[in-house]
């Protein structure tokens, strides 16, 4: 951020001494280092802040193209479906036309009673 060197501490501290004096210099020290601390603290706060906004909106983001692609999806699927039920109608259809004709009923022959065997011949 700021390219401050050794030399131009050096010279900080000097024109600090001259100015402030001996006696005043210390209280001067600490709270420059006061402010100077409460300024990163504030700096840091700021920054994660502002990151923790643009994580929010990275996932809010994600999730709009997550649920875009499932609507997708989904549109799909159901046209899928659509197209395999007509399929499915469709060959219902043919298997119905192509099927023979039922036996009417006089064609069928008559069931035994009840109780009769079926293997043994009657006895008159």
């Amino acid at each position: 951020m700021f390219d401050i060197g050794f030399g131009e501490l050096l010279l900080i501290a000097v024109v600090a001494l001259v100015v402030l004096g001996p006696e005043r210099l210390p209280k001067a020290a600490r709270f420059a280092g006061l402010w100077v601390r409460r300024a990163r603290a504030q700096w840091y706060s700021v920054k994660a802040e502002l990151e923790r906004e643009l994580q929010a909106d990275e996932l809010k983001r994600s999730l709009q193209e997550t649920q875009a692609a499932l609507r997708q999806a989904q549109a799909r699927l159901s046209e899928d479906a659509e197209g395999a039920r007509q399929g499915l109608e469709t060959l219902r259809r043919q298997v119905e036309d192509a099927a023979p004709p039922a036996p009417a009923e006089e064609d069928v022959p008559a069931q035994r009673a009840e109780g009769e065997e079926g293997d043994e011949p009657r006895q008159p």
